[in-house]
């Protein structure tokens, strides 16, 4: 078949190469440089991945719906829903849990939705944030979280519907409460208690894939039937509506079956002050006691007093960083 010779330049102009000629090592080299500072996918996740459903996940996709299915079964809700990220996902539990301007909600003032999803609740949402400060310093309660809430009818004051909860408390009063759960598997397998048991005290439940688990995208939402019926019109509105994503379900599958089981190598005692002992993949401390990583031979570029660990970070990541510190 002949093609044009205009065609034919356009389509010089469009195709592309991704793949260098040094793609494979240049993995190996990425999975040797990335299990030092996050997780990436493995070779044996992207061949699993391969096998998954070829659907369209706007209607139907096999491999997705089966995701969805256990998860929900997991967390003991009725459904859940596979989006692209934890923000999308945060975003899509504000907006379908709100449903009708002014209104209020609060969160601990160091949560995603409060310092990291672009000020979105007030863009998506029209929401007003009340960001508050634990008393304990580990986690919000619901003494901390009871004088702030607003019932009346005070129309000076946005009324509050939804809170942002951690998995230790529970408001009163009907107030919907929504878990920013991206890091709920470290929780699980620190403490050995079930999901389903730790995610029963709230309304919808954000579930991350790719942090600590090393999926290469995606966050399931779950809550119930209605509430996740409503959630997939805002995610086609917001632009979340993705097709072949069985490829997205088969990574994550092979996450939850392969790559869980590994989180409770968890952490170690670095010999620094903890300054926030969550039962998650990140530790908070004060390496004031022993100097700072700034002024070692071979710099630490610090972002912030927060260590993450990860399935990938292997022991002796751990002991050459202890070292360095030890130096």
């Amino acid at each position: 078949m002949s093609v044009d010779s205009t065609f034919e330049s356009i389509i010089n102009q469009v195709k592309v190469d991704v793949v260098s000629p040094t793609h494979d090592l240049d993995n190996a080299r990425q999975l040797v440089i990335a299990s030092r500072c996050f997780a990436i996918p493995t070779k044996e996740m992207y061949e699993y991945a391969t096998k998954a459903s070829l659907g369209d996940a706007v209607f139907h996709d096999p491999s997705t719906q089966a995701l969805e299915t256990h998860i929900a079964q997991l967390t003991g809700k009725e459904a859940a829903l596979l989006v692209a990220s934890g923000t999308m996902s945060n975003q899509l539990a504000i907006r379908t849990h709100l449903r009708q301007p002014p209104f209020s909600v609060i969160c601990d003032g160091r949560s995603h939705i409060n310092k990291y999803e672009s000020g979105g609740a007030a863009l998506h949402t029209g929401a007003h944030l009340i960001p508050l400060v634990p008393s304990n310093g580990h986690h919000l309660t619901l003494e901390d979280i009871s004088p702030h809430v607003v019932l009346g009818e005070d129309i000076h004051i946005a009324p509050t519907p939804t809170s942002w909860m951690s998995p230790n408390s529970r408001t009163e009063n009907d107030i919907l409460v929504h878990l920013d759960g991206a890091r709920l598997w470290h929780v699980a397998a620190t403490t050995n208690i079930p999901m389903s048991v730790l995610c029963a005290p709230f309304d919808s439940v954000s579930l991350c894939f790719s942090k600590g688990l090393g999926a290469p995208m995606g966050t399931c939402l779950v809550g119930s039937k209605a509430f996740i019926q409503k959630a997939k019109w805002f995610r086609k509105a917001f632009g979340g509506g993705m097709r072949q994503t069985g490829i997205i379900a088969a990574a994550i599958a092979y996450a939850l079956t392969y790559n869980f089981p590994q989180l409770p190598r968890g952490l170690r005692d670095l010999g620094v002050r903890i300054l926030s002992p969550a039962e998650t993949c990140m530790v908070y401390y004060d390496p004031s006691p022993i100097g700072t990583a700034a002024a070692l031979p071979r710099p630490i570029m610090v972002m912030g007093p927060r260590l993450v660990v990860h399935i990938q970070m292997t022991t002796e990541t751990i002991d050459d960083f202890l070292a360095l510190l030890e130096s």
